[in-house]
């Protein structure tokens, strides 16, 4: 992963304004820009608190939302990738700065393990919502065939996002149509984002074993 991220990381020649995810994998990412020379002249925009403490760790300068509409790129890592490039984000719970990031990014770029690259999907899909719409939001899901499950820590208390809302991650019998399932499920009132993330990347970097990596471009 660090050779990998040492050569993403060479996707930011000429960004002034760069967008940082979350994961483990962000993390391997942040670690190299800290050796960039000029790193002093580029904007950071993290999506999560633990990227951000991995960013102030490194000396990057970070900015806040008032700059995520400059973004060149942005890294993030993903959590499934099918054939067609669509993704399921959201294990971290930070799927929806997440999705705003990259929805105003110029360019994506996504790292990932191999294993994260499936023929479709098949794990659940993080939904995050307000808490006051549990109830009525886990019903429709139960009507449209999904199987809801409230996101706990360790200890059994739900878990909460950096937004104040909880995730429920729902399992589908299978998703042929992301696009349309997104739809659909941002349509339920009370869902604030969901994790299945139709923009395709720009660039994709799949990390093997045997510590080689692919670079899968668009």
């Amino acid at each position: 992963m660090q050779k990998l991220a040492k050569d993403a990381v060479k996707l930011t020649k000429g960004a002034k304004v760069v967008g940082l995810g979350s994961g483990s994998t962000v993390a391997h990412i942040v670690r190299e820009m800290a050796k960039l020379p000029g790193k002093e002249s580029i904007e950071f925009v993290p999506t999560s608190l633990q990227i951000k403490l991995e960013a102030e760790r490194s000396a990057l300068r970070l900015v806040g939302e008032e700059r995520i509409q400059d973004i060149d790129i942005v890294f993030d890592g993903a959590d499934q990738i099918d054939s067609r490039f669509n993704m399921i984000k959201g294990g971290g719970g930070a799927l929806l700065r997440e999705k705003i990031l990259i929805s105003a990014a110029k360019k994506v770029a996504i790292v990932a393990d191999a294993s994260k690259f499936v023929q479709s999907f098949n794990r659940s899909v993080p939904i995050e919502i307000h808490p006051m719409a549990r109830s009525i939001v886990w019903k429709k899901l139960f009507e449209m065939g999904g199987k809801p499950t409230l996101r706990t820590l360790d200890k059994g208390y739900p878990f909460i996002t950096e937004n104040g809302n909880i995730i429920l991650d729902t399992t589908f019998a299978s998703i042929p149509d992301p696009k349309k399932k997104e739809n659909e499920l941002k349509n339920i009132a009370g869902v604030l984002e969901v994790g299945i993330f139709t923009r395709r990347a720009d660039v994709y970097y799949k990390a093997r074993d045997d510590g080689t990596f692919e670079t899968i471009a668009f």
